[in-house]
């Protein structure tokens, strides 16, 4: 397939004025869902709103929803009539002051007490339409009784006719101008009033002697009006010419949903053909999103009941009976590459790349890709031309690309007249039917070629060695690397272990490895860094990176975000951090202790990165293959400490699984909360508003006092910290590899009164001490003749071994029937379990063994030197790891499966294991591969 150069250039002009007009949204948007699921109160979803803190409001059915990109807060509305209830409009005031109007009427957001306040009952109890603020302190409210006014506490009605019943009374849009001019969209007509005097005027749409004047909402651009409607679609008024013209035709004349950008587009939400991008200047609809099953960008219903795109440009839709759609967001860090009209790298998973100013080979598992942009040439090699499609090696050669294919052997590929060639079809094993895996060149500009058949070398087209597990030092299988390192050593590596090609010898080495090197293991990746240190990526367990000379070498540190992953590939910056692809993420390594996370939030399609070496441009442009796509980004150009639009925020503490009784205080920089000495059990929510899927995102947090170093979070946005001691904590956290991020809170845990009254006792007790001992040392120094002292006789203590003999002295046990209970003590409890019973107690347990309570508590202090409490528990701990290994944790919360395992409560359970183990249950989870819901 090859392209001339007349008819790309044709195609890319075109491309090129059909893209200049809506650059904001070529790109693709990826929508999640939320509904009843996920935890909204109701699937109706009419209203939507997002806050300067970067909350988004919902109004549904019957509350109002605040959601941060993870958790959703209730704010149920109350009342018996549920026809009124559903949320109209939702508006924000000065200091984030959050309104809502229903049917009800009209309601305020109380923070500290979490609930919904009627605001001014007795005046405005009219159904609550649509709500505008000025920005100035004013809010004008559309209601079914006429336009409200509240300023500073005051509430004005204006009727825009005098009988209060009349439809033009019922407004459903507000529209405020630069002119002080306020436009009312209502049931019957559209009304200016002008704030300065308050003179309305109307203006009718009138077509063939009807009126057409029953409007849903309004939006504004420029000297224009656009009014939704019911049965007409969208109506344009020219504010001066005061004419009425039908605008675009959206393919539903059901406007449930109307706003714009301000400047060209109209964003409008239908009840039945989905959402509508609108350009005005162009008077056409640019982008469409409709429920399309199996389509990309499909949302899940047409019918849409409210609509909003935000300053950030994520789209929410809100559905009759569907809960909410919403688009992901992605920062635009990484792009996946395509070459329109004829080729895209979307969802290809890429193998392998070679990549110069302007030419541009991509290997696939779909072929060979050839693009030159700046000659506009293009040309695609596959199945039957290829004898196979899947190329697993691209490496340019003398001015040629060497092309190594799996089952097909190994091509050259011409770029100055696009031809491709056998590269030795004298020999069918491997250059025609085997596998290449590698094509690297040395010093001596000889090409070197693992394959399935051993090792090449070919010095100017010829043949000059060929290296096997039978002739040389070659371990045995398939060779996947070949690395020529900076000493001119070739480090080979093979399906079996690695050998060494030495310069001064020519020849394959095994017997220079230190011992415990990595030599024996199957290695994918070697690559030498700026400073000369090699890294090695195995194909199973951690990188391991060493000298030149293998005298220092090292496995890469445990508990970092590598563990449990397997390399792809290590790409040194100019920065001198290492990027390093994983089957499960991208990270950045600045070589110390700092893994920068870059995955679906910074536009990496998936998180599979593929064995494909990566490149670095003239232009700066890193290119990375991925499980779908060839991506890249501009490293020159990107400042890669990851910014956000909003700052990270704590959203609520919970305290003992409450709300906390005293509200957090503002104090210079740090919110504080005060709490009493029994409230120990701290919940933190937090969300950096980010609104792309929670699984992507990670955290550091660090609770200074408890914790000592900082804590990684992946996929959730809270953490718990049971029975806490009483003093001063402050909670930290931080979007991880960004310090400057962190937000903090100071806890301070009050002393229980009993500490108080001891410190007290003691206090006084000194005293009282001090001052007998200075009345005594007068009286003695009164005494003209001193008697002779006896030196006084020394206390009586018992050691603790003492007490404890003295405490058992009546029970005559020996080893032998010790150890005879021990064993019959085990074998009960791994028959009956007797420890899932929270309320078990020792005297409970010796009757089950025959025995007396005083019997057992001797056989645990004096014989198994084991608190009874510690042992029973410990049982518990076992019986939960036995469940979760069973995926119990699939069915139950951990709370459930604590009572199972015999814990009276979550808080126990929590301590306990923490106790025993040294890390939380969920830490436990995750380390053993399991998912908790």
């Amino acid at each position: 397939m090859y392209y001339t150069v007349k008819n790309i250039s044709r195609y890319i002009i075109l491309l090129l004025f059909l893209f200049s007009f809506f650059p904001s949204y070529c790109h693709t948007y990826v929508f999640r869902g939320l509904s009843v699921t996920e935890g909204l109160s109701d699937l109706v979803v009419n209203a939507l709103y997002k806050d300067s803190i970067g909350y988004v409001w919902i109004g549904t059915g019957n509350s109002l929803e605040r959601y941060d990109g993870t958790r959703l807060k209730h704010f149920l509305i109350s009342g018996a009539n549920e026809k009124i209830k559903r949320v109209n409009a939702i508006a924000e005031m000065e200091g984030n002051q959050i309104w809502m109007g229903n049917g009800m009427g009209l309601w305020r957001v109380n923070t500290e007490k979490n609930i919904l306040e009627p605001i001014a009952t007795e005046t405005l109890h009219y159904g609550v339409r649509t709500l505008l603020p000025d920005g100035k302190g004013t809010l004008y409210i559309g209601s079914e009784a006429g336009l409200f006014i509240y300023k500073k506490g005051n509430l004005e009605q204006i009727l825009i006719d005098s009988n209060i019943l009349s439809s033009s009374n019922i407004i459903t849009g507000l529209s405020l101008d630069e002119n002080d001019i306020l436009w009312m969209a209502t049931n019957n007509g559209l009304y200016s009033l002008t704030l300065t005097d308050k003179k309305i005027t109307p203006y009718h749409n009138i077509v063939e002697d009807k009126h057409v004047c029953s409007y849903n909402n309004v939006a504004r651009i420029g000297n224009r009006l656009y009014l939704g409607t019911m049965g007409q679609g969208i109506i344009s008024f020219d504010t001066q010419t005061h004419r009425f013209s039908h605008s675009v035709d959206v393919g539903c004349n059901v406007i449930s949903s109307l706003s714009s950008d301000g400047k060209d587009i109209l964003y409008v939400g239908t009840d039945g053909n989905g959402v509508h991008f609108v350009s005005t200047r162009q008077m056409k609809t640019i982008r469409s999103f409709r429920h399309e099953p199996g389509q990309d960008e499909s949302i899940r219903s047409n019918s849409v009941y409210s609509l909003l795109v935000d300053r950030d440009g994520l789209i929410w839709i809100g559905f009759y009976q569907l809960g909410l759609d919403y688009s992901l967001y992605q920062s635009g860090l990484f792009s996946t590459y395509s070459y329109p009209p004829y080729f895209d790298s979307k969802d290809m998973p890429v193998r392998s790349i070679a990549i110069t100013e302007h030419e541009k080979l991509i290997g696939s598992r779909d072929g060979l890709f050839y693009i030159n942009e700046k000659e506009h040439r293009f040309k695609n090699f596959k199945s039957p031309e290829l004898r196979s499609s899947m190329i697993f090696c691209i490496y340019k050669f003398q001015d040629k690309y060497y092309i190594g294919t799996y089952g097909g052997g190994m091509y050259i590929f011409d770029p100055a007249d696009l031809s491709i060639h056998d590269f030795e079809p004298d020999e069918p094993q491997p250059f025609m039917r085997g596998q290449i895996f590698c094509i690297k060149s040395d010093y001596k500009n000889q090409l070197w070629i693992g394959t399935s058949m051993g090792l090449y070398c070919y010095k100017d087209g010829e043949k000059i060695k060929h290296y096997t597990s039978a002739n040389s030092k070659l371990p045995e299988g398939n060779v996947y690397e070949i690395y020529f390192d900076s000493t001119q050593k070739g480090w080979i590596c093979t399906e079996n272990g690695m050998c060494i090609w030495d310069p001064s010898s020519e020849s394959l080495k095994t017997d220079i490895f230190p011992e415990n090197f990595i030599h024996k293991e199957k290695i994918r990746v070697v690559y030498e860094d700026s400073s000369h240190n090699l890294y090695f990526l195995p194909d199973k367990g951690s990188l391991c990176i060493s000298d030149l000379s293998m005298s220092r070498f090292k496995r890469l540190q445990p508990d970092t975000q590598l563990e449990g992953k397997d390399g792809m590939f290590i790409l040194e910056d100019d920065e001198n951090w290492l990027w390093i692809g994983t089957n499960n993420g991208l990270y950045r390594y600045d070589k110390k202790e700092t893994f920068i996370p870059y995955n679906f939030i910074d536009g990496i399609p998936s998180s599979i990165f593929t064995l494909c070496p990566p490149m670095q441009d003239k232009q700066g442009n890193i290119w990375m293959g991925n499980s779908k796509g060839l991506i890249y980004m501009n490293f020159k150009q990107n400042n890669l400490m990851k910014s956000y639009n909003y700052p990270l925020t704590i959203t609520d503490i919970y305290v003992n699984g409450k709300k906390p009784i005293h509200p957090v205080i503002e104090s210079k920089e740090v919110s504080e909360i005060q709490l009493e000495s029994s409230q120990n059990n701290l919940t933190f929510h937090f969300s950096g508003f980010t609104y792309t899927d929670p699984a992507y995102m990670t955290y550091e947090y660090k609770l200074e006092g408890e914790d000592e170093d900082w804590q990684i979070l992946t996929g959730t946005s809270e953490i718990t910290y049971y029975d806490l001691s009483s003093g001063t904590y402050l909670f930290k956290v931080r979007y991880i590899g960004n310090p400057e991020s962190v937000v903090c809170t100071a806890v301070h845990i009050a002393y229980p009164i009993e500490t108080w009254s001891i410190i007290a006792v003691s206090i006084a007790l000194v005293f009282i001490g001090y001052v007998y001992y200075q009345r005594k040392r007068k009286v003695k120094q009164a005494q003209a003749a001193p008697a002779i002292q006896l030196p006084e006789e020394e206390p009586k203590t018992v050691k603790p071994e003492k007490a404890a003999e003295e405490k058992y002295k009546t029970n005559k046990i020996s080893a032998e029937e010790c150890q005879h209970l021990t064993e019959k003590l085990e074998a009960l409890m791994l028959r009956d379990k007797p420890y899932t019973n929270p309320d078990l107690k020792i005297a409970d347990l010796a009757t089950m063994l025959g025995r007396s309570a005083h019997t057992l508590s001797y056989l645990f202090n004096q014989y198994l030197n084991r608190n009874y409490y510690d042992y029973i528990n410990d049982y518990r701990i076992e019986e939960f790891k036995r469940l979760i290994n069973q995926d119990e944790s699939s069915k139950y919360t951990l709370g459930a499966l604590a009572e199972l395992c015999g814990f009276s409560s979550r808080a126990s359970f929590f301590r306990y294991f923490k106790k025993a183990t040294g890390i939380t249950p969920n830490e436990y989870i995750r380390s053993i591969g399991k998912n908790n819901e």
